[in-house]
This record gives C-alpha cells, sequence and structure tokens, in this order.
C-alpha cells in the first residue's frame, strides 16, 4: 500500500518542504534545484541530513542547502534541508514538460503552502486552510478537486474543512490532510515514512557550501 503524503501532516520537530517531480530522475531534479550532478554523497538517514554542518544563514550571502533524493509512485522526490530554495525553483524544475509540486509543512500562520507547476509555469498554488485564496496562472485548477474532496463548499470560496482561527489549534491536522488528500489523489504523490525515519537517501548540496561529510 502507498504511504501517500497524507502522514506528513503534524510531524514534530520537522520542518523540511518536499519538491516531487515526474518527467526527470531524482539526480537531474537535484541538478534543477542547484547540485553538482556528480556531488551525491554516500546514502544517509534524515537525522544524518540534519547533522550536516549546515550555516542555514549568512548575512549578506546565502546559506546551506542540502536536498536528499528519491523516486516513489513515478516521482521523483526531494526532501529540503536547511536553506534549500526549492519553491523559488519551480519554474526552472518543471521546464520542458515537467510537473513539480511542493510542500511546505509550516503549522498555524502563515500556513502549509502546496504550489503546483508544469512546464516552467506556476500554474497554481495556496495555503492550507485558505484554500479560497488561490494564485498562479489557473488558480482554480484543482478547484474541482477541492470541491468534490470537500474542502471547498461548491460555490468554490467557502472553506469546509475545520479551521481554529487562534492558529493554537490541533483542528489544523484534519483541515491540512483533508487537502494533502486532494493532492495526493490528483497527482498519485507518495513519500515513504522511511525517508524521514532510517531510511537512506543520497544527499546534495543545492545552496551555499554545506560541509557534506556526515
Amino acid at each position: 500500500m502507498s504511504d501517500g503524503i497524507q502522514w506528513l501532516v503534524g510531524r514534530d520537530n520537522w520542518m523540511s518542504s518536499v519538491v516531487f517531480a515526474r518527467g526527470i530522475s531524482a539526480q537531474e531534479l537535484a541538478f534543477r534545484m542547484g547540485a553538482d550532478p556528480d556531488g551525491a554523497t554516500e546514502p544517509i538517514t534524515d537525522a544524518q541530513a540534519w547533522g550536516l554542518d549546515m550555516d542555514m544563514y549568512r548575512p549578506g550571502d546565502d546559506g546551506d542547502g542540502v536536498v536528499r533524493v528519491g523516486e516513489c509512485a513515478g516521482w521523483s522526490f526531494a526532501v529540503e534541508y536547511g536553506d534549500s530554495t526549492g519553491g523559488d525553483l519551480l519554474t526552472e524544475i518543471s521546464r520542458n514538460g515537467v510537473e513539480a509540486v511542493r510542500y511546505v509543512p509550516i503549522r498555524e500562520h502563515p500556513p502549509a503552502t502546496v504550489d503546483y507547476a508544469r512546464d516552467g509555469v506556476v500554474l497554481c498554488g495556496f495555503g492550507l486552510a485558505e484554500e479560497n485564496q488561490r494564485f498562479g496562472t489557473d488558480p482554480d485548477l484543482l478547484i474541482a478537486d477541492l470541491i468534490a474532496g470537500q474542502v471547498l463548499s461548491r460555490d468554490g470560496e467557502t472553506l469546509l474543512a475545520p479551521r481554529d482561527p487562534d492558529g493554537d489549534h490541533e483542528d489544523f491536522r484534519v483541515t491540512y490532510r483533508r487537502t494533502l488528500g486532494v493532492v495526493e489523489r490528483r497527482f498519485g504523490l507518495s513519500l515513504p515514512r522511511a525517508c524521514l525515519d532510517e531510511g537512506l537517501l543520497p544527499a546534495y548540496a543545492v545552496r551555499g557550501t554545506p560541509n557534506m561529510r556526515t
């Protein structure tokens, strides 16, 4: 059975973003995110990636960013660490007919976000629990899916999922899972749980000058 992506909601002590790409290899995804295609480490765990020597902020200069990459369910994926900037690179990642989805797992507010790009254009995106405030060149691309998934009412504007206006209640888990379920089904996305536990994946430096020795 596929792990899907709904399980990403509410993982404590994990704030990495994930970029999915369909139509290119995991190595090519790392390259389009700024990596040397020959610069992969030996496969490492999530904990080892967090343990790399990264300076995530340098005044007036790039911080260090790293990704671990793999493939699942017909998509390549990159788990981002440090000052990785996958969200700024979606047009580059998705060029030449490639599709790309990025999930940024922020709790409370501003909310977690989902963006979808294809063929060098960001077509749509929205915050979770703010699906009625969409953006991109085709902001309503997923509106029928969001309505069918009981995230939005039939008018496409009214939010149906539970939401705590103070942003301090666990209702966000229900809301976020519902929307990630819509995205998961629409695109067939899956990320193995092992990737954020003890699973081993090659890592690449994509920004700055991190020390990649574990």
